[in-house]
């Protein structure tokens, strides 16, 4: 058995993906996870679970004190760019005020490493719309600021307790896990949607902008399939024990619209999907994609193995799975 890692908010979509594959490369695994947006039924069985937030410092310490942790993978975080726009204390409580308490406990106890994970959200606006790590930081919605609000605070503990950090800055994550192990339940991402309304007959979509300064009119983004994300976490947990720490962002550099995404899914299922023009939601960036080069250059052995059709075939999977176990939806 490998050493004993601290994932905090486990029971959710990336974070029991992660935890899932660190079990299989034989770590031990603790997770934290309080179930406001996790499930029960996607935390995996050999690991140890404890129903409790990150802000509940009498239970981390407990579990700091007994596990003595020196790496933890920080996922529990609110995400949805609309709600954080509606509800900004519930953001700024969960993202901001969650990993100060963590830290706050973690830093007592000889923590080394401490990987979190952030969001392309931090970058605000270019005009060509490709970010690089040093790209200017100015975000446009409230999930986007409390993170970097959070990644302040990370690098301000990591300079003072003298541990290492990664910071991971997802771009959109897609797909589900390869043996439907773990996967979206309630997200309103795009390829959520899609999958949804297809297995349940009703092809539609609603298209939140076809006005943008696009090729097409539709948002453009950067999409990375959920095992390869899983997969950037494991090499960095390898790499940042002998290395400086860094921030780098989890993209394949390669932009789509959504309307790009749109007819693959009806290419690849063969559906006619209506496509329900509405007006552009606030907060929404007109294209973001991300430069890699700092990705592959840190982590060498990190190779992109799963591409659009595979993550569209493994999310429609994980809707028919999800059917058929008749998964209560909070």
């Amino acid at each position: 058995m490998k050493e004993t890692i601290l994932v905090t908010g486990g029971a959710g979509y990336i974070g029991s993906k992660v935890s899932h594959d660190l079990i299989q490369k034989k770590f031990k695994v603790i997770i934290i996870d309080n179930l406001s947006t996790g499930y029960n039924f996607l935390v995996p069985k050999k690991s140890i679970f404890f129903k409790a937030s990150v802000l509940n410092t009498d239970i981390l310490d407990r579990l700091f004190k007994k596990y003595k942790f020196k790496s933890v993978i920080h996922f529990a975080a609110s995400l949805s760019v609309e709600e954080s726009q509606k509800n900004p204390l519930k953001y700024y409580t969960n993202n901001v005020l969650g990993i100060d308490t963590l830290l706050k406990v973690a830093t007592k106890y000889d923590l080394r490493n401490f990987i979190m994970s952030s969001t392309c959200a931090v970058y605000g606006s270019t005009q060509n719309g490709c970010v690089k790590e040093n790209s200017f930081l100015l975000p446009e919605n409230n999930y986007g600021k409390t993170k970097l609000l959070a990644e302040v605070l990370l690098k301000n503990y990591a300079k003072k307790f003298n541990f290492n950090y990664a910071i991971l800055r997802y771009f959109n994550v897609i797909g589900a896990d390869s043996a439907l192990k773990s996967g979206p339940v309630k997200s309103q991402t795009l390829f959520k949607i899609l999958s949804k309304n297809i297995i349940q007959k009703k092809n539609k979509i609603n298209l939140y902008g076809n006005n943008y300064n696009t090729k097409d009119g539709t948002c453009i983004r950067d999409f990375i399939d959920v095992n390869d994300l899983s997969t950037i976490h494991l090499e960095t947990l390898h790499i940042i024990k002998k290395r400086k720490s860094f921030e780098i962002n989890c993209g394949y550099g390669q932009p789509l619209s959504v309307l790009e995404v749109i007819n693959n899914f009806s290419k690849i299922t063969g559906a006619k999907i209506m496509i329900n023009n509405k007006s552009r939601r606030k907060g929404d960036m007109e294209k973001i994609y991300c430069d890699n080069k700092k990705l592959q250059t840190i982590l060498k052995n990190w190779k992109r193995k799963v591409f659009l059709n595979q993550s569209i075939k493994s999310q429609l999977n994980w809707e028919i799975y999800l059917n058929k176990k008749n998964v209560k939806i909070k």
